[in-house]
């Protein structure tokens, strides 16, 4: 079977069916007040199609259905491994309409097709089947008890979940929150952002293909923040995740105050360091993974490696082999499969990471490369990947969240010293070092405050590590068992014999 090429996907893309409308009870539904907002392909700035724009209206229907679904026990009730065979249903469906799924997620939020094709579609079946294949091997506990009392430890589905998903990786964070809600029994509201809604609007019907029964998996896309708001502020739903920037997360923590006091777990931003020591064992290879932890996804990820610290004493030789390897990311068009950077997500994002170069400059950081958007005549949002040296910690563009492909470079003397730089900051969600002794990384990775920490390579682990952040990063994790520790709720049964 030939790869297809761009004009295959152009192609591809012309007839594409775009739905649009929200996902309620098993059946795709217009909002309930009839709104709708254009949905606009980044790539070249065209109509892709009209999507529901779902109000607090919607969320009480959908509310509704999801909990009626959850007190049936059609679900929640449901044997573990009844529950995975249909997830793992669920997976082979997103794997056998990964090519309809990545074009959807390339036209929408403008990323590599190569990329989509090859890893946030793949990646979000994985962690469908992962969490699926896990729930029937998590037991409960037997308490250490007297001969003549029994205490159970049962973990029981927390009931309604709210889940808000961000735009740089649609389906794939939609599914790191699926894959444990669905498998622990729970029912499931899915707000995708609308800059990119269309996988999850389209997911949800492979669901219900799948075995998942109606009412328990449904979507609901909305322009800004209405319908989250809404959802976050509802007095029937149990548990509200979320993945965006630490603004929004603070609100919503605040709106779960406001309401019913539900469990709030939230994967916000970053600011991660990437540390090269002198004695890194593979400075080219440092320098090939520094280029990539910024420029790939367009700098767009919440892990990006956007604050290179690297040791004085060999910058002058590590930045030229950082340079060289930033020339290999160019912007193109996203269908064409040599592509691997594509357009920033929409205009606003192309106007704010273009404002943070300009604060850069203002500031007294070197240009060294790029800082200018290009393919202008397209109708496009792209951006040249830049990098700025003589990067101060205290300056902007080292202190606050960009979401684009914008690398400060930032010199240290001391293990110390890079110790107190990199945790100098209000996130906490990854970090890398690059060293051969085997001492020094232990210990540098013990000192680092942040919840990924990847030794001589950038982005690390899988399925089986815990993802989240520490400080204002946020709280809970994604991927891993531990996981399932945000979709249940443990429930302490003590019987006198």
């Amino acid at each position: 079977m030939s790869t297809p090429t761009r004009a295959d996907w152009e192609q591809r893309a012309r007839s594409l069916a775009v739905e649009g409308r929200a996902f309620i009870d098993g059946k795709y539904w217009a909002a309930v007040s009839g709104a709708t907002f254009d949905c606009l392909s980044p790539i070249d700035g065209r109509l892709l199609g009209k999507v529901a724009s779902c109000d607090a209206a919607d969320a009480d229907l959908a509310v509704a259905v999801a909990r009626q679904t959850f007190e049936s026990g059609v679900w929640s009730r449901l044997a573990p491994v009844k529950r995975k065979a249909v997830l793992i249903r669920f997976a082979e469906l997103l794997e056998a309409h990964r090519e309809e799924l990545a074009l959807l997620e390339t036209l929408d939020m403008g990323k590599p097709i190569s990329d989509a094709l090859r890893i946030d579609i793949p990646a979000a079946a994985r962690a469908i089947r992962w969490n699926g294949e896990a729930i029937d091997k998590i037991y409960d506990e037997v308490a250490a008890t007297a001969h003549d009392e029994l205490g159970l430890v049962t973990r029981e589905p927390v009931g309604v979940v709210a889940a808000i998903v961000p735009w740089n990786f649609p389906l794939l964070m939609a599914c790191w929150k699926l894959g444990p809600a669905l498998a622990s029994g729970n029912s499931v509201i899915l707000k995708p952002s609308e800059k990119s809604p269309l996988t999850a609007i389209r997911v949800a019907a492979l669901a219900l293909e799948a075995g998942v029964p109606a009412g328990v998996l449904n979507v609901l896309p909305g322009y800004g923040h209405t319908v989250g708001k809404a959802l976050a502020l509802h007095m029937d739903v149990d548990c509200l995740v979320f993945t965006g920037s630490t603004r929004t997360a603070k609100q919503l923590m605040v709106y779960a105050g406001e309401s019913n006091m539900k469990r709030v777990w939230l994967e916000a931003g970053g600011k991660s360091p990437n540390i090269v020591f002198a004695d890194a064992p593979d400075l080219a290879a440092a320098a090939e993974a520094a280029a990539g932890a910024i420029a790939f996804n367009q700098g767009e990820v919440c892990t990006a490696g956007s604050r290179l610290l690297v040791e004085r004493s060999i910058k002058d030789e590590f930045l030229p082999l950082v340079l060289e390897a930033l020339k290999r990311w160019k912007p193109g068009h996203p269908l064409d499969p040599e592509t691997n950077v594509g357009a920033l997500v929409d205009s606003q994002q192309l106007n704010t990471v273009l404002g943070y170069i300009e604060a850069g400059r203002a500031e007294g950081a070197r240009l060294l490369t790029g800082g200018k958007r290009i393919l202008e005549e397209t109708g496009g949002t792209y951006v040249e990947p830049t990098l700025f040296d003589g990067v101060g910690n205290a300056m902007k563009i080292a202190r606050e969240e960009i979401f684009g492909p914008v690398l400060s470079v930032i010199a240290f003397d001391t293990v110390e010293e890079a110790i107190r730089i990199a945790n100098d900051t209000t996130y906490g969600l990854a970090a890398a070092l690059w060293t051969r002794d085997l001492s020094k990384a232990h210990r540098t990775a013990r000192a680092l405050r942040a919840g990924s920490v990847w030794v001589n390579q950038y982005d690390g682990g899988d399925m089986t590590a815990p993802f989240g952040g520490f400080k204002q990063s946020g709280n809970g994790r994604d991927k891993s068992l531990h996981a399932f520790d945000k979709y249940t709720e443990l429930k302490a049964t003590w019987i006198k014999l």
